[in-house]
């Protein structure tokens, strides 16, 4: 699968759903989410629980992202892992990042630890919202602190990816 990565779009910008309003996130996510965040998501509006779990500035940054070994039969490949690769961006430092993994937040989880930033994943929920998909993702350095951070796109893989790159940030961050 070849994926393109782009900044998660505000759903103000569907034109399926009516998201300019100052409802609760928790109302444009299909399902519960998860037991640190409900409260959270059923006080701010979209927009500032976006602002604050899924911040599109941060010194990582995801531009490119693709498969590979995408053209190989699924079917004929069984259980082996895949091989990855990714455009990286570590403050004004950019650079491609290869992995071989079972998945893509596998892979990318590996890149990153390759350049330094271990995002040890404790938690991973993802549930449908509307045309997008949310990703929720709790991740720990490993050092006792730990953040929660979502993605947000309208493919499961890109939202998950941009979960990371979100939850990596926000651990940087402190």
């Amino acid at each position: 699968m070849n994926s393109r990565i782009a900044t998660p779009a505000s759903p103000s910008t569907s034109t399926t759903t009516n998201m300019t309003d100052a409802s609760p996130f928790a109302t444009y996510v299909d399902g519960r989410m998860p037991r640190a965040l409900r409260e959270s998501a059923e006080e701010k509006s979209f927009d500032e629980f976006l602002a604050e779990y899924s911040a599109s500035t941060g010194p990582l940054r995801l531009r490119q992202w693709a498969c590979t070994d995408g053209d190989r039969p699924a079917a004929k490949l069984g259980p082996q892992a895949r091989t990855y690769q990714a455009t990286l961006a570590l403050g004004d430092r950019i650079g491609t990042a290869r992995a071989s993994a079972c998945g893509p937040v596998a892979a990318l989880t590996e890149m990153l630890y390759e350049r330094g930033i271990g995002v040890e994943m404790t938690a991973f929920h993802q549930l449908p919202a509307g045309e997008h998909t949310a990703t929720f993702i709790r991740g720990s350095r490993g050092d006792g602190s730990d953040r929660w951070a979502m993605g947000w796109s309208d493919d499961p893989i890109d939202s998950a990816l941009h979960a990371v790159i979100a939850c990596a940030n926000r651990l940087l961050a402190g």
